[in-house]
């Protein structure tokens, strides 16, 4: 804002120009926000407690690490990768965004400009905000980062943390960037018009995929975790899903890039498909289990989150009650059914189920957007005109083809990029922890522990009969009541 020590606000002026829409610079900002808040705190909360204790602070930490790590290659260079000038149909040039002429600047998309088969004619113009270019960066550093995050969940409680500190900017830049120009940035799915509102492809069906596969070049956990691995915390892992549920509404609502009926439209259809998809896969499991699980609840709310995802904006309420019941029941299966009857599955070790919560459901999003994908709310962010899902008849036949083909694009990419930066990785430092670090968990591999079980943070030492604490290096021979001294 322009401030003027002698006249105080200034509501007009060199820092509010023309061409600023204060109402989306703010609803951009607040859905920036929201998205970081899925991921700090949201998913470091929920993969700290989700976890077998002696891994809660390191799966805690290894979201924290990759936030911070993506928000410095984003800006240094990942960002105009992805939303930048052309170097490939897939792939835009690097270059930093950092600069204040940059920044301060009105937004621009510059190879979203759609033309017509003539290649002269302008059909769509390109995305142009009514806010500066430090709000998109922000808005879409946040969805970078996330993508990061979920596909942690494959790798918690064995991958080296030094391996993953390696993986995190070379999978971004070699990965994500491709993902996102090509469905968002004006690549060669965006000009086609593969629908992808808000991540069904570019983040979820990419985190399950990639994470699928750098789970089967890291290997497994070991045998007593893959046998046992209780949640410490279900509590806990609630308050972290709460806030993946609520950032949801900047996550789809953001992404129309202006605070607009789409918008509102998108956020109100991603709670229904979220609340139906927690029903359905809560139903399923009482009907088979017997009982209802607070983790089977939290998958399907999130499957319900993933599946709405590509077609937000795009699709009509009765359609996402369809896509809720769809989301809730199909991955169930692929992880309560398919799961235990498939080899391949079974072998890798996919610690939270990335891949049926992500890439199932992403995929089943994107299919089911080029099912519902309703004509008049498609001219509103698609921009290739007159698109339509295939329900509602002509063109629509093409449209289910191209969210097979751009789901194919994804999965590919992503199996071969990311087993080669784990082969990479894997020459420089071994990805998956020593047998030692496996047995102990946080405290071989941080030195610290999530739970202080007797006192302020003091441990037992067994040799030495008393209690210590690791900072201070002292020893209490007294136990501490109700406790004997032969733990």
């Amino acid at each position: 804002m322009a401030y003027n020590m002698s006249i105080g606000y200034m509501p007009s002026g060199a820092a509010v120009p023309d061409w600023l829409n204060k109402g989306d610079n703010a609803w951009q900002m607040i859905s920036a926000t929201l998205v970081g808040m899925q991921s700090m705190p949201g998913l470091v909360i929920l993969y700290g407690s989700i976890v077998k204790k002696k891994w809660a602070v390191n799966s805690a930490f290894m979201a924290l690490y990759a936030f911070a790590a993506v928000w410095l290659c984003w800006v240094t260079w990942a960002y105009n990768m992805s939303f930048g000038h052309k170097l490939l149909p897939f792939w835009g040039k690097a270059r930093p965004a950092l600069g204040q002429k940059f920044l301060i600047a009105q937004a621009v998309l510059p190879q979203t400009t759609h033309f017509l088969n003539d290649g002269v004619t302008v059909e769509t113009a390109w995305i142009n905000p009514a806010y500066p270019m430090a709000s998109m960066v922000y808005f879409q550093c946040v969805f970078a980062a996330i993508t990061l995050i979920l596909l942690a969940g494959s790798l918690l409680g064995r991958m080296n943390i030094r391996a993953w500190m390696i993986f995190v900017p070379l999978w971004l830049t070699f990965s994500y960037t491709v993902g996102a120009f090509s469905l968002w940035g004006g690549g060669f799915l965006f000009h086609w018009g593969v629908m992808d509102y808000s991540g069904g492809y570019v983040i979820h069906l990419s985190s399950g995929i990639a994470g699928f596969t750098a789970a089967y070049w890291v290997g497994p956990r070991s045998t007593k975790d893959r046998e046992r691995f209780p949640p410490n915390n279900v509590l806990l892992m609630l308050t972290g899903a709460g806030l993946l549920w609520m950032g949801w509404a900047g996550f789809n609502g953001g992404d129309p890039y202006s605070a607009n009926i789409d918008s509102s439209l998108a956020v109100l259809n991603t709670n229904i498909c979220a609340a139906t998809s927690l029903l359905v896969w809560t139903c399923l499991d009482v009907i088979f289990f017997k009982k209802p699980s607070v983790i089977g609840a939290v998958q399907g709310m999130i499957t319900g989150l993933v599946c709405i995802t590509p077609g937000a904006g795009l699709v009509q309420g009765w359609a996402a009650i369809v896509m809720g019941i769809l989301s809730g029941s199909i991955p169930w299966f692929t992880m309560m059914v398919v799961h235990k009857r498939s080899k391949i599955l079974q072998h890798v070790d996919d610690t939270l189920g990335v891949f049926h919560t992500h890439a199932v459901a992403g995929f089943l999003g994107g299919a089911t957007t080029g099912l519902f994908a309703e004509p008049v709310l498609c001219s509103l962010f698609v921009p290739v005109t007159n698109s339509r899902g295939a329900f509602y008849g002509g063109s629509g036949g093409m449209q289910l083809l191209k969210q097979i083909v751009g789901a194919l694009f994804i999965i590919g990419w992503n199996v071969v990029t990311t087993s080669i930066i784990c082969l990479v990785v894997g020459l420089i430092v071994p990805l998956r922890m020593p047998e030692e670090e496996l047995a102990i968990g946080d405290d071989a591999v941080h030195g610290e522990e999530a739970y202080a079980l007797w006192g302020d943070g003091e441990k037992y030492d067994s040799s030495k009969h008393g209690w210590y604490s690791d900072n201070e290096g002292t020893h209490h021979n007294t136990a501490p009541s109700g406790v004997t001294q032969n733990v």
